[in-house]
């Protein structure tokens, strides 16, 4: 399936219902400009409406495996996934690196998820997952490239819509691409342009853009952890072909920036992916140098704070 529809996101709105919290969108104190406080979402990103949708489905049609769902994630897919398969009450094996932070190894574990670590880097332990499926048989999951996932993703567009239902443009970060795509695709389908926003040197989508298809990238940025997929989703580039969505670059030093405004000015506590959306929005006075998406008068604009598994230290 190298294609989203909005069907497909009204039915994981119709799966999730009650299982995630919905979307608060918050004024942000500058005329036209609104957050989706996502991060407040349980496990602490939109992750967990994919994963749910993800498990509901497969649960509805009666295609879930004794063995459970596995997944090769260490951060929020990984977390998501754990959290939505103990709501449903079926097991989960997160596969991780011998490498990955204990806290995260504990939190894994206070889900439920039985955790296995293999290797000291992630395609060991991602390969090790892919043994696990096929010799018991579990199902695979994925951080981001899945149609159910991304659709489940789409859910927060929806949500979004209903409080702000005059909206102009919905403002994500992306990485692999499984928030945007069900995100643009929703939007499109109302008329909302959408701006995806990659740091210059995780720019996965935009590459495929350029490229026409999705291509290899190298990963090297501050918001790495959570936006550092080497290559976009068909679904994405696909998304991406509306003539709605606009595709900008920021720099490392605007996300920090971007990061550290959240918390003086409005003290939310966001991770690097997040304040990466609203990096891409510049004022009409600030330039436009360093890359973004500057809002026309009296334009409304939501800016999506899609995660807060960060560190306080920083801030």
């Amino acid at each position: 399936m190298t294609e989203l529809t909005y069907p497909d996101i009204e039915a994981a709105g119709a799966r999730i219902a009650g299982r995630v919290r919905p979307v608060t969108v918050a004024p942000a104190g500058e005329d036209g400009l609104f957050f989706a406080l996502e991060f407040m979402q349980h496990t602490g990103t939109f992750k967990a409406r994919g994963a749910q949708n993800f498990i509901q489905a497969h649960l509805a049609e009666g295609t879930f495996p004794e063995a459970g769902v596995t997944i090769a994630s260490g951060g929020n897919a990984g977390l998501a996934c754990a959290w939505a398969a103990r709501a449903a009450g079926v097991p989960a094996t997160v596969f991780l690196p011998t490498t990955a932070p204990s806290v995260k190894v504990e939190r894994l574990r206070s889900y439920g998820a039985r955790v296995e670590l293999v290797g000291s880097e992630f395609a060991e332990a991602a390969a090790a997952c892919q043994e696990f499926v096929d010799s018991s048989g579990a199902l695979a999951s994925h951080a981001y490239d899945h149609p159910l996932i991304a659709a489940g993703a789409g859910t927060l567009m929806t949500e979004i819509l209903v409080q702000v239902p005059d909206l102009d443009t919905a403002v994500v970060s992306v990485g692999g691409g499984g928030l945007f795509a069900g995100v643009a695709t929703a939007a499109t389908h109302h008329g909302v342009r959408t701006v995806a926003v990659e740091p210059e040197n995780c720019r996965a989508l935009s590459a495929a853009i350029e490229a026409g298809e999705p291509v290899d990238v190298t990963v090297d940025s501050v918001a790495a952890d959570s936006l550092g997929a080497r290559r976009a989703t068909s679904l994405a580039l696909e998304a991406a072909r509306s003539d709605l969505v606009t595709s900008v670059l920021v720099s490392d030093d605007v996300i920090v920036e971007a990061r550290q405004r959240l918390w003086d000015e409005h003290r939310l506590a966001v991770e690097h992916a997040a304040a990466t959306a609203l990096a891409g929005v510049r004022g009409a006075d600030d330039g436009n140098s360093t890359g973004g998406y500057v809002p026309a008068a009296g334009e409304k604009v939501c800016v999506v704070l899609c995660g807060a598994n960060t560190s306080l230290g920083d801030l």
